[in-house]
């Protein structure tokens, strides 16, 4: 699955992003902090790129992974977002999902056609605590979206969702820990009971990554980054064969 992230760079907001991968990735490759001014990236316009014969890189069908290095909707990136929906609509041969911790401005960065949302947008909407799940979902659950996802990730506590989850209104909810050594404690009891939740409102659910410290049976456990995803499906939570999200 491609990511397409046209650009780079964000801003923490809340709990859920103290320890935020894409710093720690940056940090990495000698860039001490994303918060700099947010850029464009060389690969702005990739889902329309043309190979030698003239061809589309990516054929129809082609699912994209949408601004996974910044957040689709940071006010910085205000000026280019119609530029990326229109390449958005040129590609309705293919399918475009985004997460986003600024629901709250998603009502003044949709495209002036986007009616109740296009078919091939999935947009989804993380809530790390109950705190931030009280004050987002509902502006979530109110704007026009065809296709809502619920990110629970990192999560960080308990989460009670029973008051927002509508099965008319949102496919699925997953969840997932913190990765990296500062990566704060998942506890499994959380997971079971919002699996438990969303099997009550009839909502799929995935248990997409563990996260580095993982609590189960009051035992905790430090899980290597590379068995975090396939960790978390040997649970046997999933609904659905939910391999997107690739970073926590």
């Amino acid at each position: 699955m491609p990511m397409w992230n046209p650009w780079h760079g964000c801003h923490k907001i809340s709990a859920g992003c103290r320890h935020c991968y894409v710093y720690r990735e940056d940090a990495a490759f000698g860039t001490p902090d994303v918060s700099y001014e947010v850029r464009q990236t060389s690969s702005f316009n990739l889902p329309i790129r043309l190979d030698r014969q003239k061809n589309r890189k990516f054929p129809a069908g082609t699912e994209f992974a949408l601004c996974f290095t910044s957040d689709f909707l940071i006010e910085e990136a205000d000026g280019w977002r119609d530029e990326i929906w229109d390449i958005i609509r040129q590609r309705e041969d293919c399918r475009f999902f985004f997460f986003t911790k600024r629901i709250d401005r998603l009502a003044r960065c949709l495209p002036a056609d986007w009616g109740n949302g296009y078919d091939h947008v999935a947009i989804g909407c993380t809530v790390e605590n109950q705190e931030r799940a009280d004050a987002r979902m509902p502006v979530f659950l109110s704007l026009p979206i065809r296709h809502r996802l619920v990110i629970v990730a990192p999560m960080l506590e308990a989460v009670d969702l029973r008051s927002y989850l509508d099965p008319v209104l949102i496919e699925e909810v997953s969840v997932g820990g913190e990765s990296g050594k500062y990566g704060r404690p998942l506890n499994f009891d959380w997971v079971l009971d919002l699996h438990g939740q969303c099997r009550d409102a009839h909502i799929p659910f995935t248990f997409h990554q563990t996260g580095t410290h993982f609590i189960k049976d009051g035992r905790q456990f430090t899980i290597p980054r590379a068995l975090q995803h396939s960790q978390a499906r040997k649970a046997g939570l999933n609904d659905i064969n939910y391999d997107k999200i690739v970073q926590a």
